[in-house]
């Protein structure tokens, strides 16, 4: 028994109190307590339920009791108690996550580096705290070099790092890269400094879901440079914040070189970037290159900013879709220069509005610049369109004074093997398989006694975030926002959903949906993964027939959360998985067929990569790991 999960006093009494909801004990494990196994664990309850919920003998599936709570029996009583106090399970939030293996970001303040003294190299660090490190030094240096790496959560919190400080430079390269969901914030960094810079190179790559904040970065900072070399490449599904970045700046100079390259869907928000600077120099080069759907926007850029100028070459060419917005860019300036030189050449779309309002001297030159462009309330003195590839210089007056610009986005690429035909399911058969590696966190379920206590809906989002530490605005108020939303939204036509929490409700849904003779499956591992496969053994569940199922999603959450739906006219087959030169089995995959689309929508990726619409076809896709469907056992 662990002392700190409760005195023993109240685990004895809690456990007499759980024992009375608890399942009768069946043989099976009556004969597990007898060989020393505790059968009051999460897990050992979880077995019974199935046991008295599911009437046939098949093998239970080992895949979804791994995912039981690992909480020990004591553990288990003590936080059935504690979540009924939200308060008090907030004060033991980091006990709770660490013993329930949940996904979050306990705001205990990590270890102190005040210690430090100047020209420090910071290597293999996870998780500290740089609060107002580095302030009035002068000529110093730091070096961050593979922190915060190949880790699950990587929170890190520069605020008011090297403030007033003269001649500092801080170096991170391989800062933060193939971690999952990391969370850093640089709040106040290098304000009021003069001299110096900091360089960003290979920063975040190969990352999932990154957040990543520049508030009030280098504000009021005289003759300091940044540079982003290699910044978020290949990452996947994030955002980054430069919130008031070099505003009040005196000669500052940034550079973004292959920022965001090779990403997928990233995000990235300047907002009052360098206003009412002075002698700003900003060069984006390669910035979203090669991407999938980035998005950036551009908003009170450089307003008021004096002799400022910047240089896109490179921007977003080659991406997929993309969407850029200047609002209120260069408002208010004086002599400020940007060059557009092969920007956007690749499609998406970019919309100017009240770009360069009320400026003075500035010059705006687009060489080579891109499609599907919009201009309103453009200042149009000091412009030069030089091979313009939406339309010819004449028709950009034109554009221009009509306030329009031609939008033609393309669908976004799909994956080679996310979405097939039915008929491809045939031994022998050769076909290319997506990455279906669970890309979330590693987290467990709750039991039931545990997760039905805690607060579950939009309404009472602001206990839950009190309960886990969830700031407005930081990255888990997001997570769970989003997720409540997405389990609140009325059903599709047809469709019964639920959100859940725990084994128990799992196999609830399913045996209200399918009934109590059900079974689950999911694909056997990831081998395959990102490459051709050949098919052997094709077996069709319940003889090949079409009926009805039960899936289950993850969703991002602290504990796990399953988003399950009923999916109706549907065929679902089991497939041994080979190499296709070796002809070895490297796995054994689920397919599901869905049998009647006329409901999807036409936009739907799946029309997109088999080239139909709604209601002509049928539409088949793997179980990725850790998804998996119920079926009424044969």
């Amino acid at each position: 028994m662990h002392s700190s999960a409760a005195p023993p006093l109240l685990c004895r009494l809690g456990l007499l109190l759980l024992l009375q909801s608890l399942p009768p004990l069946n043989v099976a494990t009556a004969a597990a307590a007898a060989a020393g196994e505790n059968p009051f664990t999460p897990k050992s309850y979880v077995i019974r339920y199935w046991k008295n919920h599911i009437s046939n003998d098949l093998p239970k599936p080992s895949f979804l009791l791994d995912k039981a709570s690992p909480l020990t029996a004591a553990e288990f009583a003590a936080f059935s108690k504690l979540a009924g106090d939200p308060i008090s399970l907030s004060a033991r939030l980091r006990d709770f996550c660490l013993r329930a293996n949940l996904f979050c970001f306990p705001d205990s303040p990590p270890p102190s580096v005040q210690k430090y003294s100047d020209n420090v190299n910071f290597t293999s660090y996870v998780g500290m705290n740089f609060t107002n490190y580095g302030g009035d030094r002068i000529g110093s240096a730091d070096s961050f070099v593979s922190y915060s790496d190949e880790t699950n959560l990587a929170t890190d919190n520069f605020r008011r790092y090297g403030r007033d400080s003269a001649a500092h430079t801080e170096a991170f390269a391989s800062y933060g890269t193939d971690v999952n969901r990391p969370d850093h914030s640089f709040a106040g960094y290098g304000g009021g400094a003069t001299g110096g810079g900091g360089k960003f190179t290979n920063y975040q790559a190969d990352v999932n879901m990154p957040s990543l904040r520049f508030t009030a970065y280098s504000d009021s900072g005289n003759g300091r440079a940044q540079a982003f070399a290699e910044y978020s490449k290949n990452a996947n599904s994030g955002s980054e914040g430069f919130t008031s970045y070099g505003k009040n700046g005196n000669g500052a100079a940034n550079e973004f070189r292959n920022y965001g390259k090779n990403a997928n869907v990233m995000a990235s928000e300047f907002e009052n970037y360098g206003r009412t600077g002075n002698g700003g120099r900003d060069e984006f080069a390669s910035y979203g290159h090669d991407g999938n759907q980035p998005e950036n926007n551009f908003n009170s850029y450089g307003n008021g900013g004096n002799g400022g100028g910047e240089s896109f070459t490179s921007y977003r060419n080659e991406s997929n879709v993309g969407v850029d917005d200047f609002r209120s860019y260069g408002k208010k300036s004086n002599a400020a220069e940007a060059d557009f030189k092969l920007y956007g050449r690749s499609g998406g779309s970019t919309s100017f509005a009240g770009y360069g309002k009320d400026a003075s001297s500035q010059k705006t030159n687009f060489k080579v610049y891109g499609v599907n462009t919009t201009f309103k309330t453009y200042n149009k003195e000091g412009v030069a369109f030089a091979t313009y590839a939406n339309e010819s210089k004449g028709d950009v007056a034109a554009s221009l004074r009509a306030s329009k610009g031609k939008r033609v986005n393309k669908p976004a690429a799909i994956e080679p093997g996310k979405f097939f035909r039915e008929e491809m399911l045939r031994s022998g058969g050769v076909m290319p398989m997506p990455d279906i590696r669970d890309q979330f966190p590693r987290r467990s379920f709750l039991p039931r006694a545990v997760v039905s206590k805690l607060p579950f809906s939009t309404h009472a989002v602001g206990r839950l975030e009190n309960i886990f530490h969830a700031g407005n605005g930081s990255s888990m108020a997001s997570i769970l926002v989003n997720s409540l939303s997405e389990c609140e939204r009325a059903p599709s036509s047809g469709e019964t959903k639920r959100c859940v929490g725990s084994i128990e409700d799992m196999i609830d849904f399913s045996v209200s949906v399918l009934g109590r003779n059900v079974t689950v499956r999911t694909t056997e591992n990831t081998r395959g993964s990102n490459g051709n496969i050949m098919l052997g053994k094709v077996e069709g569940i319940n003889g090949g027939k079409i009926t009805k199922s039960v899936s289950c999603h993850q969703s991002l959450f602290p504990y796990l959360l399953y988003y399950c739906h009923s999916v109706p006219k549907v065929r679902v087959y089991e497939a041994d998985i080979l190499d296709p030169k070796s002809k070895f089995k490297i796995n054994h995959g689920v397919a599901i067929c869905h049998m009647d689309t006329s409901s999807w929508d036409p936009d739907h990726g799946a029309f997109v990569a088999l080239g139909s619409e709604p209601g002509k076809i049928e539409v088949c896709h793997w179980i990725f790991e850790n998804d998996m469907t119920w079926n009424i056992a044969d």
